[in-house]
């Protein structure tokens, strides 16, 4: 009647069942609004508004719908949307030509495509995770002791010419 086998399948019900890591992306939807600090050890897409930081030892993506009122930490991003506050990125960023950024960068490595918008200093260098740290950034605000600068990523030579020269220190 009763199955009286011994062996008991101890297996949790997961849809990882090959027993390895494999990423998995956290998703804030368009027309959803989230507030408060946001961390996770894995990949994030933002497409709706986050009011408060976004920390990730993944990728945080940020949508052309995508807002983000605060900080951001990650290993790598992908910025499409707008951001009021400041970008740190260990490793690469990417910012498309409708991103919008508010505030400072952080950066090993950027590509930005012609018309992504920064108002704000850059510090790029091998060493930015040593940086990040030495300057205690990854617990709160940065000193703003830094001139900000405005800059729009252009391929034309006249527009180019009237903007400002971004601060790369």
């Amino acid at each position: 009647m009763f199955n009286n086998n011994k062996k008991k399948n101890n297996q949790t019900m997961n849809s990882n069942t090959s027993g390895k890591n494999l990423p998995s992306v956290n998703m804030i939807s368009e027309g959803t609004y989230l507030k408060g600090t946001l961390e996770t050890k894995n990949d994030v897409r933002i497409a709706g508004t986050l009011d408060g930081e976004a920390k990730a030892k993944g990728k945080v993506i940020v949508s052309s719908s995508g807002k983000v009122e605060g900080n951001i930490e990650a290993v790598d991003a992908d910025i499409a949307g707008n951001i009021d506050g400041e970008v740190r990125v260990t490793n690469k960023l990417v910012l498309r030509k409708s991103a919008k950024i508010e505030g400072d960068i952080y950066t090993k490595t950027i590509l930005a495509e012609e018309g992504a918008q920064i108002n704000g200093s850059f510090h790029m260098s091998e060493n930015i995770k040593n940086e990040i740290k030495t300057n205690g950034l990854s617990s709160g605000a940065a000193s703003n002791s830094k001139k900000k600068t405005s800059s729009t990523v252009s391929g034309d030579k006249k527009k180019d010419e009237n903007k400002k020269k971004v601060n790369t220190d």
